[in-house]
């Protein structure tokens, strides 16, 4: 199944703005986060704390409605989903 990514602010940088990944039937989010950080070690340090965990502060989204990394990890995609990644934010 086809899964869009869209990256933003420093992780854009690190994963380029979108990208079409191919995921196998029943990917869940936290499977396609572990495949972008294996594709990627600049996006593994910047996602991921040194056990593994996703970092607090990353902001997640599943086709604009935002979700909760804590409990939604295991979320089944579905074909076509889109996926976007945030890092922290901040501005006045």
């Amino acid at each position: 199944m086809r899964i869009v990514v869209i990256a933003f602010a420093n992780f854009r940088e690190i994963l380029g703005k979108e990208r079409q990944l191919h995921a196998k039937e029943g990917a869940t989010v936290g499977e396609l986060l572990e495949e972008l950080a294996a594709s990627s070690q600049a996006f593994r340090e910047a996602a991921f704390d040194n056990t593994g965990a996703l970092r607090d502060y990353v902001l997640l989204m599943i086709n604009r409605k935002r979700i909760d990394p804590s409990q939604e990890l295991s979320r089944q995609l579905k074909d076509g989903d889109e996926l976007a990644i945030f890092p922290p934010l901040a501005g006045g």
